[in-house]
């Protein structure tokens, strides 16, 4: 199977979708992390009442992961699944 070229492809069209995901939020969790070790005025910045800006970082943290678990499901169930099923499929029989 692993010299099937639609099994290549299928591991390229994951990785095309894996590694910029996931070097984009290194770089936002990174930064966040930076922000609050050196750019603490600003971080302690307070939006609205007792609500600072490295609450709203922090609260994104956690929205951007749950992006990239809904985006990466639905790519993986319109662009892997079928192939996927496919090849297998085709193992089975």
């Amino acid at each position: 199977m692993e010299q099937d070229p639609r099994f290549g492809a299928l591991k390229r069209r994951q990785r095309s979708f894996i590694f910029p995901v996931t070097v984009a939020f290194l770089g936002w969790f990174l930064l966040y992390v930076v922000m609050s070790a050196y750019a603490r005025d600003f971080m302690a910045k307070e939006l609205m009442n007792h609500i600072n800006v490295a609450l709203v970082f922090g609260l994104l943290q956690f929205v951007s992961t749950f992006l990239i678990a809904w985006a990466y499901s639905r790519f993986a169930r319109t662009r892997l699944d079928p192939v996927a099923t496919e090849l297998r499929e085709e193992l089975e029989a």
